[in-house]
């Protein structure tokens, strides 16, 4: 058997095989959360979110809405060298993003059932 058949074969194999693999995941809902980063973004958003009084008066005083603070929470950046993964009983992490009125810094408590932002900041 040439060399070009042998290729032949080997692409023509990869493609239908490529189209079983995308008929078999049409339509799900497939994610590929592997990152610590990711990981932790999807847990903390699969959870129920609440604000302590401090960080409602801060989101009402800057005329912050809950869509943008779930984009920031989706979309933002988690920086592990400000956060406490591993404190007791719930983890703190910091997370870093942008606005589209400028940068803006969540403190979030990840416990085992509800996530709770308690800071917030908004540098210059």
């Amino acid at each position: 058997m040439k060399l070009l058949q042998r290729v032949g074969y080997y692409l023509g194999g990869f493609s239908i095989g490529l189209i079983i693999l995308a008929f078999f995941l049409s339509g799900k809902k497939v994610s590929c959360d592997y990152g610590p980063e990711a990981r932790v973004l999807k847990n903390i958003n699969t959870k129920t979110l609440h604000m302590t009084p401090e960080v409602k008066s801060i989101l009402n005083n800057k005329a912050i809405d809950s869509i943008t603070l779930r984009h920031v929470i989706t979309l933002g950046s988690i920086h592990f060298s400000k956060s406490e993964p591993r404190k007791k009983p719930c983890g703190v992490y910091f997370l870093e993003s942008r606005t589209k009125n400028g940068p803006l810094d969540l403190k979030i408590e990840n416990c085992d059932s509800v996530a709770t932002i308690i800071e917030v900041s908004i540098p210059n």
